[in-house]
């Protein structure tokens, strides 16, 4: 097995005023050679918007787009018709395909929005693009988000990748089996949790590879990760 730490604090950061950003990957001013991804894993932006702001009318092209809001709403526009709120423990994917342009605003007068934004690079180029968006179960253990097939009433992902939504409290455990030729990328994001002896903090990621099964261990509540099962 090999294992591989990024810390919270080795991110990149930007400070646009109404923005404040950690870049796990290189992406926009914030450059690094050695932290270009993880397999198709291409970003994994942590950002804080402030209350009415947000991002303007922008284009993407062939990526899948992932949100997860943890504080606040996310008001969605994009040039396919599809206009909505994406509340506080809501996921979204937008396929990007061939070409889509969108907007994502803090709507609130007061709160202030904080989302974790995933870019996942798609394993075929030019499909037409595709919004979904989705409250999933918040059980205990592994909640599976997306997944090539849109097993178990997951998002429908356009890559060999499973995405899962990691919940634990004191004293919870859980094992992920997958094949040995695979990669896991885990981003901690609330609590604290132990994987294969490694303790990670909110902002911390870490890559596991050839190992078949990943055991999670949290010694406090409310603990919750993402996990990418990547080819």
């Amino acid at each position: 097995m090999v294992i591989s730490i990024r810390r919270s604090k080795e991110r990149g950061q930007a400070d646009h005023g109404w923005l404040q950003s950690h870049h796990t990957f290189s992406f926009a001013n914030y450059y690094d050679p050695d932290q270009m991804g993880v397999s198709a894993l291409r970003v994994i932006n942590d950002d804080i918007v402030a209350p009415g702001r947000g991002f303007g009318m922008h284009s993407h092209q062939d990526m899948e787009i992932i949100s997860f809001v943890k504080k606040g709403r996310i008001l969605h526009k994009d040039s396919e018709g599809n206009i909505s709120e994406l509340p506080a423990g809501e996921f979204q994917l937008m396929t990007a395909g061939s070409g889509i342009t969108h907007s994502e605003y803090n709507p609130s007068t007061e709160e202030m929005l904080e989302f974790l934004q995933i870019w996942i690079e798609p394993d075929q180029l030019g499909i037409e693009p595709a919004y979904q968006q989705k409250q999933f179960d918040r059980n205990i253990g592994l909640n599976l988000i997306a997944s090539p097939d849109a097993r178990d009433q997951s998002f429908l992902i356009n890559q060999d990748v499973f995405l899962y939504h990691l919940l634990l409290n004191t004293g919870d455990k859980t094992k992920l089996t997958g094949q040995k030729d695979r990669m896991v990328y885990v981003h901690l994001f609330r609590g604290e949790v132990n994987i294969e002896g490694v303790d990670l903090l909110p902002g911390d990621g870490v890559t596991l590879s050839n190992k078949q099964t990943i055991e999670f261990f949290s010694s406090v509540d409310d603990t919750e990760a993402l996990i990418f099962d990547l080819p």
